[in-house]
């Protein structure tokens, strides 16, 4: 793995932004989805399925994989790469975000976070230092510092206070980190939706220096107006030569909000989670799969879309097999969302290469006005 982790920015419109990532295991187009592998598979997915449908990177969940099946396991298997049978870029965020969702079960102090497993109740103390350890144990490509995510709302000193904290959180992550070439660290900013606090946390982080940031602490309660009030100006905070992600996001809607704001890199279980609840996302918006609707409709479910389920099954057939609860309702579906999202990722960087972005834009929202298509 003699190549370094880079990135080039090769076109802006407006302030969207597309580019490549340079990674030892391959090139990660920009803007980017990343379908998420939590317990070291996307679920109802083949890894080559995944990358059929235009993926160039997922994202693995270093608490789920510290409890299940083990970091030093993975390790001794291999890592994770060979483990998942995924031989492409793997980000894994830091842990923190699902244990700070644990409430009752976890304690926080400045050391870090002591909390009790969900799965046998066990104890178990996350820090700055053990997440770098697990992540290098997994062999991630792309590192996320360990930070506190409050949930919103909160006040402007509870978020101050976390921030901070998680500020030198990432100081003790770059310090653990240590010089791993091939390897990146990315820092998260986090303040809420104060932007005083945003810039003082963007501030720090590029004081440590890091090799991509991520924008934390969204989507996690505040709503899209919120959100995107703070993409207004936060993204601008940032080194323009580094990546910039935002984490957990999202619905369509949302990521092309973010990308038109400048953001690089997203991640969400929502493709695969909707296919699993017969929830499709097609130019049109969402299509109910379950509705009775569908049950004598022979066409599929977008005549655009060259996915396997669009390519060769019906309407009707998808709602018969998710009625009946068989397991290729959740594969079908879930191809379809992924594919959906990347063919939207795609969109998006042509769009942005060819300075047409507010048309693309325009476009995407007139199409998702007009609905699903009229039933037969």
């Amino acid at each position: 793995m003699a190549q370094k982790f880079g990135f080039e920015l090769k076109a802006t419109d407006g302030r969207a932004r597309m580019g490549v990532i340079s990674t030892p295991r391959g090139e990660i187009r920009t803007p980017a989805f990343m379908p998420v592998g939590t317990a070291a598979t996307v679920k109802a997915m083949m890894p080559e399925s995944v990358r059929a449908t235009g993926a160039d990177i997922l994202l693995g969940n270093t608490y789920h994989l510290m409890l299940r099946p083990g970091a030093e396991r993975i390790a001794r298997l291999g890592g994770l790469h060979k483990f998942m049978n995924w031989d492409r870029p793997i980000l894994t965020d830091s842990g923190g975000f699902q244990v700070m969702s644990l409430s009752g079960l976890r304690k926080l102090t400045e050391e870090g976070v002591r909390f009790s497993s969900h799965v046998d109740g066990s104890k178990h103390m996350l820090s700055p230092e053990r997440s770098m350890e697990i992540q290098k144990l997994l062999g991630s490509d792309i590192v996320m510092c360990f930070d506190e995510c409050p949930a919103l709302p909160a006040t402007e000193a509870e978020v101050a206070k976390s921030m901070r904290l998680s500020m030198r959180w990432a100081q003790r992550s770059r310090d653990a980190f240590g010089d791993r070439p091939g390897h990146a660290l990315f820092g998260i900013m986090q303040g809420g939706v104060t932007p005083d606090l945003r810039a003082e946390s963007a501030e720090k982080l590029r004081e440590i220096g890091f090799d991509g940031y991520a924008v934390g602490g969204l989507a996690v309660g505040e709503g899209q107006e919120a959100m995107f009030g703070v993409l207004d100006y936060a993204p601008g905070y940032l080194p323009e030569d580094r990546p910039r992600y935002l984490m957990g996001v999202g619905k369509p809607d949302d990521i092309v909000g973010a990308v038109e704001r400048g953001i690089d890199m997203m991640d969400c279980v929502l493709p695969s989670r909707s296919g699993r609840t017969g929830q499709a996302w097609t130019p049109r918006g969402q299509v109910n799969i379950k509705n009775a609707r569908h049950q004598d409709d022979p066409r599929p479910l977008d005549e655009s879309c060259g996915c396997p389920a669009c390519r060769n099954y019906s309407r009707a057939y998808l709602h018969h097999v998710f009625k009946s609860q068989e397991i290729i309702a959740s594969m079908l579906l879930t191809w379809h969302n992924l594919h959906y999202y990347q063919d939207l990722m795609l969109g998006l960087r042509d769009a942005i290469a060819a300075g047409q972005l507010s048309g693309f834009v325009a476009q995407f929202h007139a199409t998702r006005a007009q609905g699903d298509i009229e039933p037969l």
